[in-house]
């Protein structure tokens, strides 16, 4: 591209841009304010609607054009226009193919006619993959082989993914270096293998307009075997040949792909312009190599890239040119114009592309060259300007930058009228301000000519400079505010045609100042405690004191005492002072110490005749250290519960050798001792009874069977069995084996059975042991709980409530009771979710259970249903509900970039966050120099995502941070620094090399670039010797005379996220799915593009620019 020219240099007498917004009782012309984007996608079934919204005065009237001709709403019985308004509704039941058409709306007063952008309506269509019967593909071993995708076209365009199937399962394919998913869809098998035969192959396409799923029909593989497998060097499955180029704009992914075929499976290498390939932080290796991802390409990224495939038997390269062009994006925009008669003023329209846009102007739609031509209107290149304007200039001007990659269309008025000055808003209002913050005075004003403006105090002289700075919109700012600053403030505003005042009248209160913080303190249960702060603050703003306790208000007291306290009491407590104008805050902890809480989960493993290992799981030490445990037990089976001390152990120790006596019955507890005291005992080991040499145990594995097993150690022995109903008359029954285990079937589901054991040798019988209680298989539950319903619908959580079910329907031992839930959309209608399920058990059966399910998504949907569980199976599900959580505070912004577009600016956009949490109402922007200067705050509505300053100098380095907000307030941070350039001279010889290289020969400006670049080259080449680690000198002989070498700069920072999964499966047909498809453990995420929302306005994208311009 050639050189631009600079915007400073332009004519610096003209008008200015007016920065207001012009009230509406002022005569103007039509300014449209909403339209629908310009691929607009819209389903035939439902009513399709077309935006065009618009202001002025007189109220526009709005027509359609479609295909370039005039469209005739009133005489379609299926179209219609809303009132006051130029939205188009049409409601297509007959041939909705009709209205698949290009569409433009206009806005007419007699003061001017506005045009929004070319709108094309495409309709969307169901998706309809071909129900074939595809031939199984029959391969040798070792070759390679090639599955076809070829979903439905769209639009828009689908994802595709592939699922292998073994029944009964069904999982993703997962790529490796020798199976691949290509870009096109396709399925690349490097080499088959025998393994690739047991399993079917089936082709998915996710369509994101209505989140289905189609599926291709399986195609089955049939992998022929050899006694040996030949090897093959490696050949090209994609691309093919040796070379191949690609074409990408822009800011859009490019997407670079090499799979390559042979056995062993080859590896892939990359290298750029000869050399190996530099992977930054915009760029990802993917795929096993096999593919490089840049998300959005930039001309940094145009060149040769060369991917190389090699085993042991050959060697094989294909080089991919890479050429990057890009679509119109805006340099700076036309914008209103407000003249006085005889004024003069010009509107620019600047913009910028990959070719060069060619500029175009339309006076109320007619192209300025058929129009009447005016002596007093001149254009000049991107520049349209006015001299001595008159009444005849008012009127509405498009300007069209276009190239063969796309448009950009704006609309600018230029509205010549007398208007006396007014002030817009309020007057005579009060400020009340905290002394040292910051104080903006509005004073909001209109008038034609431009007024001037002044603000004063009381009356006298002019505020202007150290702490006082008028903002073009009139408002006055008062930085580091002093109580000598109180009074009445005056904003005088004045034209020929008059003049108009207002006054506002400051108050300067002092800060709240917390004098005495609450002090964390660590205290025994039981003890008092007292918690206080103390505050310093304006004697005529009262102020108010609450306590919180982890984020929830507790009292209302200046100082909080708390008696008798208990671990209940331990926390995070906050006092917060607060008045009409300030808020201060102090925090201190509270930690409660206590006797320990008692061990859990007893259990007895490796049983001998002298010992036997207990276990258990430590209580909380309640902030003081157990120093030793203490294990009981009871051998007296005749007097249960008379618990003697067996021993103690260190408080490090969860696992010790107990000795005991032989065949005994013995039964254990522990208890837990710190500085404070013991801990309640545990409840009873797990074996209520232990008979050393023996474990006696019944378990069911199916449902009408039981396991009965032990343990014994001894020679020559066998088992005499016994068992019966517990709670029933009927005779023991018995069986005798040499096993140590024992089955009993025709049992009923989860029976109680009394159960005892006694050993057998040629001596005779043992003792038994005593008798057991085992139970039978458990079945599925036939019950669901029923009356499943919400409370405290938070942001992030929801308690949960349901009804029980009966002992009987569990058909087994009740293990918990779970809840399945997902996120089934959100409340922003456009945000795509990720709808994988999730669940939550609840062990407890109470009899009205209930439980907190957390970690939820604010401003979403959600589904919930919930099954009960025993040991074995899950329930039947119970209905399922639906319930919405309110909104919370969004997510950091995302792709936050710093951008150098002029020497003496920086440039900051940034991306909505990934996680909303609700509807964005704007967003704060921070950044302060790298010296520490004061910081600075930036206010925006939610359509605005970009911002530039003017640098002090051109080394300085700038801190940003950016927050989003919802009502409920700002969101997380992100923070980004600029980059640092140490020497104008060296990043102006960056600047000229870079123009050079990206300048094509055979454009007329390659002669006026490489001219500008010898000189500025000679002129840094004469400079004193750059200091070390700052950016090289290049000499002319290096450097200007490469007219095809391409230096890059590293002023623009990048960045950007990708994430690659799969989506979820179903089986055929179109299929709601998550945001991102996820299904049976794999999952997917997919970034919406800005470009899709509607805040209600026209949203603009920036392009990242080119830092050539600056030299222009």
């Amino acid at each position: 591209m050639g050189t631009l020219v600079e915007p400073a240099l332009l004519l610096l007498l003209w008008q200015s841009v007016w920065a207001l917004d012009i009230p509406l009782e002022v005569r103007q012309p039509p300014t449209i304010i909403k339209q629908s984007m310009k691929e607009h996608i819209v389903d035939p079934k439902d009513t399709m609607v077309i935006e065009c919204e618009a202001k002025g005065n007189p109220h526009p009237i709005f027509s359609w054009r479609r295909n370039g001709k005039y469209f005739n709403v009133a005489r379609d019985s299926q179209a219609s226009m809303r009132r006051r308004s130029g939205t188009l509704d049409i409601y297509a039941k007959n041939n909705p193919e009709q209205y698949e058409a290009e569409y433009q709306c206009i806005a007419s007063n007699e003061y001017g006619s506005a045009y929004s952008n070319k709108i094309r309506l495409q309709l969307y269509r169901a998706p309809v993959w071909p129900r074939e019967i595809l031939e199984p593909v029959v391969v040798s071993a070792g070759l390679p082989l090639v599955l076809s995708c070829d979903p439905p076209p769209g639009p828009p365009k689908p994802e595709t993914y592939w699922m292998s199937s073994s029944f009964p399962t069904m999982q993703a394919v997962r790529p490796d270096r020798r199976v691949s998913m290509g870009v096109n869809g396709d399925l690349y098998f490097s080499n088959v293998l025998i393994n690739d035969s047991v399993a079917d192959y089936c082709c998915n396409a996710r369509f994101p307009y209505k989140n289905v799923i189609q599926q291709k029909m399986p195609v089955v593989v049939k992998v022929l075997t050899t006694r040996t497998v030949a090897e093959a060097a490696p050949t090209w499955l994609s691309p093919t040949g040796s070379s191949s180029s690609i074409l990408v704009l822009q800011g859009e992914e490019l997407l670079l792909e090499c799979i390559a075929a042979g056995m062993p499976t080859p590896r892939i290498t990359w290298t750029k312009d000869g050399e190996d390939l530099a992977v930054t932080s915009r760029m990802k290796v993917k795929n096993f190599n096999k593919m490089i991802q840049i998300p959005k390409a930039s001309f940094d990224d145009v060149g040769e890239y060369t991917c190389a495939a090699t085993n042991r038997l050959g060697y094989i390269e294909h080089t991919i040119t890479v050429r990057v062009k890009a679509a119109p994006f805006w340099l700076e925009k036309p914008t209103d114009l407000i003249l006085a008669p005889e004024e003069n003023g010009r509107l620019v329209c600047r913009s910028d592309g990959a070719p060069r846009p060619t500029i175009s102007w339309s006076i109320n739609g007619e192209p300025i060259e058929t129009a009447d031509p005016q002596p007093n209107r001149q254009v000049s290149g991107d520049t349209l300007i006015f001299r001595s304007v008159s009444a005849s200039n008012t009127a509405v001007y498009q300007c069209n930058a276009s190239n063969q990659f796309g448009y950009l269309l704006a609309n600018a008025f230029v509205n010549v009228l007398h208007a006396t000055p007014r002030i817009l808003g309020p007057r005579n209002e009060l400020t009340k301000v905290i002394e040292g913050s910051h104080a903006l005075l509005d004073c909001r004003y209109f008038g034609s000519p431009v007024p001037e403006l002044r603000w004063s105090k009381y009356g006298q002289g002019n505020l202007e400079g150290n702490r006082f700075k008028t903002h073009s919109n009139g408002t006055l700012e008062i930085k580091r505010i002093r109580i000598e600053d109180q009074g009445t403030y005056l904003c005088i505003i004045s034209n020929i045609a008059g003049r108009d005042e207002n006054q506002v009248r400051i108050e300067v209160k002092e800060p709240i100042i917390i004098v005495t913080k609450p002090q964390s303190m660590k205290v025994m249960r039981g003890t008092d405690v007292r918690l206080e702060c103390g505050v310093k603050a304006d004697i005529t703003t009262p102020v108010t004191t609450n306590w919180l306790k982890n984020k929830k208000i507790s009292l209302d007291e200046s100082n909080l005492v708390i008696t008798n306290v208990n671990r209940g009491d331990e926390g995070n407590y906050t006092c917060v002072i607060k008045n009409e104008l300030d808020q201060k805050s102090a925090s201190a902890h509270l930690m409660v110490m206590d006797r320990p809480n008692p061990p859990t989960n007893l259990e007895l493993s490796d049983p001998y005749e002298r010992t036997v290992r207990l276990s258990w799981v430590p209580g909380d030490s309640n902030h003081s250290p157990i120093t030793e445990y203490l294990v009981q037990y009871d051998d007296d089976d005749w007097l249960p519960g008379k618990w003697r001390n067996l021993s103690t152990y260190p408080g490090t120790l969860n696992s010790v050798i107990l000795h005991l006596a032989p065949f005994s019955y013995y039964e254990f507890r522990v208890i837990a001792i710190n500085e404070i005291g013991a801990s309640r005992p545990s409840r009873p080991s797990t074996l209520n009874e232990i008979h050393v040499g023996c474990n006696l145990k019944g378990v069911g594995t199916w449902r009408n069977n039981m396991e009965i097993s032990w343990e014994w150690n001894g020679p020559k022995l066998k088992y005499l069995v016994w068992w019966r109903r517990r709670d029933s008359r009927e005779e023991w029954k018995n069986a005798t084996t040499k096993w140590l285990k024992y089955y009993i079937y025709d049992a009923d589901t989860f029976t109680p059975y009394e159960l005892k054991v006694q050993a057998v040798n040629d001596f005779g019988m043992g003792p038994e042991s005593p008798v057991v209680i085992g139970y039978s298989g458990e079945d599925r539950p036939i019950a669901a709980p029923l009356n499943l319903r919400v409370s405290d619908i938070e942001s992030t959580q929801v308690t949960v409530h349901w009804d029980t079910v009966t002992r009987g329907s569990i058909m087994g031992e009740l293990k918990e009771y779970k809840v399945y839930y997902w996120r089934d959309s959100s409340q922003l209608r456009w945000h795509w979710v990720n709808r994988a399920m999730k669940s939550k058990s609840f062990p407890d059966d109470v009899p009205e259970p209930s439980g907190t399910v957390t970690n939820l998504i604010p401003y979403s949907n959600y589904k919930m249903y919930i099954v009960v569980a025993n040991n074995r199976y899950e329930g039947p599900p119970s209905n399922s509900i639906h319930f919405s959580t309110p909104e919370g505070v969004p997510s950091a912004p995302t792709s936050f970039r710093i951008q150098q577009r002029h020497l003496d600016s920086i440039y900051v956009d940034w991306d909505l966050p990934a996680e909303p949490n609700g509807i964005i109402t704007g967003y704060s922007l921070k950044y302060q120099t790298g010296t520490g200067e004061e910081l600075r705050v930036e206010e925006f509505p939610p359509n605005t995502t970009s911002f530039s300053i003017r640098r002090y100098d051109r080394y300085t380095r700038y801190r940003f941070s950016v927050a989003a907000r919802t009502r409920l307030g700002l969101g997380e941070w992100h923070t980004e620094e600029s980059p640092h350039y140490t020497t104008e001279s060296n990043l102006l010889l960056s600047l000229c090399i870079n123009t050079i290289g990206l300048v094509e020969n055979k454009h007329f400006e390659v002669l006026n670039g490489c001219c500008l670049c010898v000189l500025v080259c000679l002129s840094v080449r004469s400079g004193p010797e750059e200091p070390r680690g700052e950016i090289p000198r290049y000499s002319y002989s290096d450097n200007c005379l490469l007219v095809g070498q391409k230096k890059t700069l590293e002023g623009i920072i990048l960045r950007s996220d990708s994430d690659d999964s799969l989506v979820e499966y179903g089986e055929g047909g179109e299929i709601p799915f998550n945001e991102d498809g996820s299904f049976i453990g794999q999952y997917t995420g997919t970034r919406r593009d800005v470009r899709e929302l509607d805040f209600g306005g026209s949203l603009e994208l920036h392009s990242p620019m080119n830092t050539i311009y600056s030299l222009a």
